[in-house]
Parts: C-alpha cells; structure tokens; sequence
C-alpha cells in the first residue's frame, strides 16, 4: 500500500484487489477523504447562524452564515433547490465554515423568505374551504407592496445582486443546486463583476413556462396572468387542489424518495423542514406565483455562454442517479464549456451535497483553491503533473456514523469525447437496474 497527497486534503492508496473496477476493467485508485465533522465525538464544526436582511419593505430574506471570524478566506454563497431552502446546505455550512465564509439565502418565496403578511387579503365575503380559510393571497385585490411582485428568476437574480452588495460585500464564488444552480449561472452571466467562480449541482437547465415579456413580448401578451398577486379566481381553485396533493406529507416523502439515490440517507430533518414551509399561510399562493411567473431573458444556454465570455470559472459536479436532471444535462454543459472540470457522481442523486456532502466538500473546498491559487494547486482528484485533460475514475472512501463508505467520482477533463457521454450513459441504466434490484 503506498500513500501520497492527492492534491486537496485526501490520501491516496494504491489499488488492491478487492477494489472496485472502473469501465475500462481496471482497478479503481482510493482516495481517503475527511468527513463530515461530527459533534457527538467532539469534533468542531462552524456554527451557523440564522439571521434575516430587510431588502425592501415587507420583503425579509432569511440567511445563514457560517464562519465570519476567517477574514480573508474565500467568501462562498449557497443558493438552495426549489421547495427547499438554507437548511439543505447545513452540512456545507458546518464544514466549509470552518475554512471559508460562506452563507446561503433562502429565496423569496421559499423557506424563511415568506412574507409576513397577506400580500392579497380576503374579504369575509370572499371564501374558501373552512380548511383553507387561513391560506394568505387568495383576496381579489394585492396590497400596495405586492401590486409588482412575482416570485419570478428575474426577482430571485435581483435578491442574490443586492445581497452579495450589501451583506456580503464582495465577489463571490457562488453554488447552487438544481434551480439555484440555475439562478447561480443567471446571475454570474448579468453580474460577472460580483462572480469569482460558479459550480453546479445538478442545475436544471430550464426554468419557467410563460414567456418573458421583454424577450417575447407579442407571445406573452397571450397569457394576461403571469403569477402575479392577486391570483384570478379560475387559478385559485386549481392551486387549491394541486396545493392539497403536494404538500401532502405523504407525496415529500415520495418526491425525496425518488429523489435520493442511497434511501439509507437520513432526510428526516429535511423532510421536516419541507412540510413546515408547506404549513405557512403563504405557501400556497407562492407556489402559484412561482410556476406561473415568467421565464428569465437568458435561456441556461445563453447564461453560461456570458459566463464563459467573461472569463468566470465553471465547475459542475453531477449525481449520476437524478431520476430529473440526468446525466445528459451535465455532459451537454460540458460540451459547451470543455475546459470546466466535470466531477460525475455516483451513487448520488438530485441533491448530491446532502446526499454524499463529504465528496461534494472536497471537491468543491479543492476546485476553489485551485482557483484562488490560479492553478497551481491540483483540481480535486489530479496529482500536480496529471494534466486537465485526461479522464479519470476514482473511489472516494470516507466515514460516516462510524462505518466506512464508499462513492465512485469520475472526472472528465477537457479532451471529453461522445463516447465518455455514451459509456457514462449506458453504465447509469445498469446502475439503476442494480438498485432496484
């Protein structure tokens, strides 16, 4: 056995016989990687913080942060998923905190970011179900503050500028998940000044149904309702249905089942979390202002081909299992910007950073100070004299609750071929065919 740095606080061990074996028939090389800190043995994690930031009148956003007292480190911002909100990046905040200053928002419209107040009351006229009786925004006029608003991608863009200008104070390398990963690149390719690096998690590459009345104005003009407040009586009686069925705890549940890859992950907490942000007294018509709001003025395609005019590193990290956004999104990124490192994840599914948050940290704490070293630390996975182009498989072995795991990491590098694409493909489906198994 032979160990060596692996460029990013892992260790290396030689490939033994009991390894598991990549594509190609070879063993796959080990890496040792930390863990996620854990309290009850008395290891030291960042502590969180949970705080509100007043944007405008009526509009609070809620945020946590972590590790304020590492001035000078990287500044890092986490953007969370849809229906989720800063919690799903606890374990990024209590182990990236320890080495940087990061922070996640919770969207407006989501989370903690909920209003405080009924943006369209009822009159006692108006009616609903007793059991809806308390559901905020079914009213037929909005109050002066919310008479514009609509949870739209442009709104949330705009929510992460003023941000990262006013709390945050400084360019930063920004990370998001499934939609924020959509609203990360939008907001790098309008502000790259305010970007150090963006990194991917399984973004979706579409966002929005109506279309955007500045880019397509004749066609938008066809939908007179486009998820602002108040909603038309003919919507609020569809969301009451639709509302009833998702936010159902038995439909979370489903949803994060499909969702995780390894169903041995504890998603209790975040199941928790869901299904009180579902209770709010907004939630309902939030939720129908999000899925008719708007789509932004950039496609994903044209945000990140801003992104790469200016220059804004690029790094993505893809479950492999996403039963939503597939491997075939993460590989038509890459095909579009061949020089970002690619790091395909396995087993893992939508949520890589909840799922396996040890592999998705030390890759992401890797590639950032690759970053800020300008190169000359190694990306994650590459020992200094491996060049960037070359793919490459490896065992990421890590503890978790006191047993050791196991998660296979392929990086592909910027000589990426329709092949890699293919193999990676056809391999996920026999992956499947083994889980469900």
């Amino acid at each position: 056995m032979s160990s060596g740095s692996s460029g990013s606080d892992g260790y290396v061990i030689g490939a033994e016989e009991d390894a598991n074996i990549s594509e190609t028939g070879e063993p796959l090389t080990k890496v040792l990687i930390p863990g996620i800190p854990n309290e009850s043995n008395g290891e030291l994690s960042a502590p969180i913080s949970s705080c509100f930031w007043e944007w405008k009148p009526k509009f609070n956003v809620h945020y946590e942060k972590a590790g304020s007292e590492n001035l000078g480190s990287p500044p890092v911002l986490f953007l969370p998923g849809f229906g989720v909100g800063s919690f799903h990046y606890e374990k990024q905040m209590k182990d990236l905190g320890r080495d940087f200053r990061v922070w996640a928002i919770d969207f407006l419209g989501q989370g903690m970011s909920l209003p405080l107040e009924d943006p369209a009351p009822r009159t006692r006229e108006e009616g609903m179900t007793d059991k809806n009786n308390l559901a905020w925004g079914f009213g037929d006029e909005s109050e002066p503050w919310a008479s514009e608003l609509v949870y739209s991608i442009d709104l949330w863009q705009d929510q992460v500028r003023y941000f990262i200008e006013e709390v945050i104070g400084e360019p930063v390398y920004i990370t998001g998940n499934s939609l924020g990963g959509f609203v990360a690149l939008y907001f790098a390719a309008c502000n790259p000044h305010l970007v150090k690096g963006v990194t991917l998690l399984n973004a979706t590459p579409f966002w929005g149904f109506l279309p955007n009345p500045i880019r397509s104005p004749t066609l938008a003009k066809l939908f007179p309702w486009a998820g602002t407040f108040p909603l038309p009586a003919n919507v609020r009686k569809l969301v009451e249905f639709v509302w009833q069925k998702i936010s159902d705890p038995r439909s979370i549940a489903k949803i994060l089942e499909q969702v995780y890859a390894d169903h041995s992950t504890d998603v209790d907490k975040v199941f928790s979390r869901i299904v009180e942000t579902s209770e709010h007294p907004a939630a309902a018509a939030s939720f129908a202002s999000i899925m008719f709001a708007p789509q932004g003025e950039l496609s994903f395609k044209e945000a990140l081909s801003r992104c790469q005019t200016s220059n804004i590193p690029v790094c993505l990290m893809y479950g492999k299992e996403d039963p939503w956004v597939q491997p075939i999104w993460g590989f038509q990124v890459k095909k579009q910007v061949p020089e970002a490192p690619f790091y395909e994840i396995s087993p893992a599914g939508h949520c890589p950073h909840d799922e396996v948050p040890e592999v998705v940290n030390y890759l992401l704490r890797g590639w950032i100070r690759n970053v800020e070293s300008q190169g000359l630390v190694a990306l994650p996975l590459l020992d200094a004299q491996e060049s960037m182009q070359i793919n490459i498989a490896r065992d990421l072995e890590f503890i978790r609750d006191g047993s050791k795991k196991s998660v296979k990491v392929r990086f592909f590098g910027s000589k990426f071929s329709l092949w890699d694409k293919i193999s990676s493909y056809i391999s996920s489906q026999f992956g499947k065919l083994k889980l469900k198994s």
